[in-house]
């Protein structure tokens, strides 16, 4: 499955299943997540944690005048039973050159669309890292009380419910 829809500050959503990626997407999105969670973060963990392959991912391009598409934002997205009872919406990343440019935002809204377009209206659950709770609260995520440190780093389970 395939759906590519565009948005507003140039950015192109295509929303691919693993075995329907292209080797250069696959590539771009496994350096993304390396630059910001293993480099930027300072965190070395196990990033290609096998369930790429369960999940559909959501890639946020951009283009640059003679320049080629370029990965800025980028989400996998679970079917309910895969990584919690609920669907769920993990990976959340944006480049760090279009930070504070309201994108985050935008592939919030991108991510809970693209669960309700692929199995219905339902709750969705994430592991949020903590410092960011204020940013997924204003999209309906509630803190469930289950905090957690995983790889050195305090977490959070929040819902939003259907």
């Amino acid at each position: 499955m395939m759906a590519t829809r565009s948005a507003p500050m140039p950015v192109s959503w295509t929303l691919v299943a693993f075995d329907a990626l292209p080797a250069a997407q696959l590539y771009a999105l496994l350096q993304l997540r390396t630059d910001v969670f293993v480099i930027e973060q300072n965190c070395i963990f196990q990033d290609m944690d096998g369930a790429d392959p369960q999940a559909m991912h959501l890639l946020g391009t951009r283009a640059a005048p003679g320049q080629p598409d370029e990965l800025v934002a980028y989400a996998r997205l679970f079917a309910a039973g895969v990584k919690f009872p609920e669907a769920s919406i993990g990976r959340v990343i944006t480049r760090e050159s279009v930070r504070a440019t309201g994108l985050g935002h935008m592939l919030i809204r991108e991510a809970i669309a693209a669960v309700t377009t692929l199995w219905g209206v339902q709750a969705i659950r994430i592991g949020a890292q903590a410092r960011l709770k204020a940013y997924y609260s204003q999209h309906g995520f509630v803190d469930v009380g289950k905090p957690y440190i995983e790889d050195g780093i305090d977490h959070l389970e929040m819902v939003r419910s259907p």
